[in-house]
């Protein structure tokens, strides 16, 4: 699948500034598209669908905040950057409060510029389109992402979708494994059939059985009436099982009988219930190593774990989180009539680089924070700082993981040669000299690493 280039809408009415910015940008490899004026950029949105805009702030009719308050009504996630001449700071100062992302004052440097496009391009929530058919993304609908990792993993699970095999998803908690379960339900034939999501974990465990096969009346305390189970509320279509890993061991018999003879007996019953389900289950646990500990079935782990898809955690999607952020504020902005546009560059920069443990469950609950608390149209950087509760600055730079590497490469190949430094060099491909450089650099004395010669007696 082809990558769609990164478009940037420049609006200006002087041709001589858009002649100048569109080379400067054609030639970092962005495509460009140009606008006279504020009317005819707006015209521009819907057919080019840039993923920036680039305005001069004076313009004959539609000037560039107007241009941006017609943005926002239709997109509040497309980033905004202001050209403006130094008389007219003080109001590109007042429109960065607004929401509109930066401002470049005339002249401006080339390296600037490039370095405040990047930023916004890769802090917005803009960023590029999925890339799937058009018409072909119902199915996926709840799933928010620009992850090449994440679109692998869709490309998966649509293709096991058409089939009736069990799916295992393995992720860590708040990775989104039931809106992925429910997109295959979406892309399967049974679509238009039930749902029916169950949490093996949350369920006490006496209550688990009967949950899930039916119960008959008076078969237990408080069994006042028959009940179905969510077996049957699922007959032909998905049953998820969520957490499956903290399933009993006595219930899994039952599960894996189901599954062999596709009937079921409710608790209390002599009679079977014949049931069409497709089972979709997840779990967070390492269930190779719960077989190893006899705390899980082998045989119904093979049952289930036919085709395993393996949810990446949000600090492996990076480029999400910015999508993610705007997506949620923009659904809790509406749904509580509070006027709140987005976050501050820092704010948004402090979300990209956290570490977040809890996934996009924690990025959701960050979000409802900030937005609760927030006395401006603009989550400020502050009231991130305060919802994360963490040191800012969990991604490395460049040059800091580039540091990082060398020093554990250095470290393993000491450890492989026993401290040879000669044969620790010629597997590194480097010379002695050179790689007698590298240690000095890292402060890595290769005495400690050569056996003592009591180990060797």
């Amino acid at each position: 699948m082809n990558a769609t280039p990164t478009k940037i809408l420049l609006v200006d009415d002087e041709t001589d500034v858009l002649r100048l910015l569109s080379i400067r940008l054609n030639a970092s490899g962005y495509e460009v598209i140009t606008a006279e004026s504020g009317e005819q950029a707006l015209a521009q949105l819907s057919v080019s669908r840039p993923h920036l805009v680039i305005t001069d702030l004076r313009m004959d009719g539609m000037d560039g905040m107007a241009l941006f308050d017609a943005i926002q009504q239709s997109n509040t996630a497309l980033p905004v950057i202001l050209l403006t001449a130094h008389g007219s700071i003080p109001d590109a100062i007042d429109a960065t409060n607004r929401g509109v992302f930066s401002f470049l004052t005339k002249p401006w440097d080339s390296q600037t510029l490039l370095e405040h496009v990047e930023k916004a391009l890769s802090l917005s929530g803009s960023g590029l389109p999925v890339p799937t058919e058009a018409g072909d993304e119902d199915w996926r609908q709840g799933i928010i992402t620009r992850s090449s990792l994440m679109e692998d993993l869709l490309v998966q699970a649509k293709m096991v979708a058409a089939s009736e095999t069990s799916v295992l998803i393995h992720g860590d908690s708040g990775t989104g494994k039931e809106l992925l379960a429910q997109a295959i339900h979406q892309a399967s034939p049974r679509w238009d059939r039930p749902f029916v999501p169950v949490n093996c974990g949350a369920i006490p465990e006496t209550l688990l059985e009967s949950e899930l096969f039916g119960h008959t009346k008076g078969s237990f305390t408080g069994a006042t009436r028959d009940y179905e189970g969510l077996f049957q509320a699922a007959h032909q279509g998905t049953l998820f099982l969520d957490e499956i890993g903290d399933t009993p061991l006595a219930l899994q018999v039952k599960l894996l009988r189901v599954l062999q003879e596709k009937a079921i007996r409710p608790v209390g019953s002599t009679k079977t219930t014949p049931v069409d389900v497709r089972m979709i289950s997840a779990t967070h646990r390492d269930l190779e190593y719960e077989l190893e500990q006899a705390n899980f079935r082998e045989d119904l782990y093979y049952r289930l774990n036919v085709v395993t898809l393996e949810l990446p955690n949000l600090a492996a999607r990076r480029e999400d989180i910015p999508l993610l952020a705007t997506h949620f504020l923009t659904r809790l902005s509406t749904a509580n009539a509070k006027q709140v546009t987005g976050f501050a560059p820092e704010a948004m920069e402090l979300l990209v680089r956290a570490s977040w443990p809890g996934n996009v469950r924690q990025l959701l609950n960050v979000v409802e924070q900030t937005f609760a608390l927030t006395t401006t149209p603009i989550i400020s950087a502050m009231l991130v700082r305060k919802a994360l509760r963490e040191k800012p600055g969990e991604l490395l730079t460049f040059a800091d993981a580039k540091r990082r590497f060398e020093q554990e490469y250095l470290v393993q190949l000491l450890q492989i040669t026993n401290g040879n430094v000669s044969r620790a060099a010629r597997m590194a491909k480097r010379n002695r000299t050179e790689f007698y450089k590298l240690l000095h650099r890292h402060q890595i004395d290769p005495g400690p690493f050569k056996p003592s010669r009591a180990s060797e007696n």
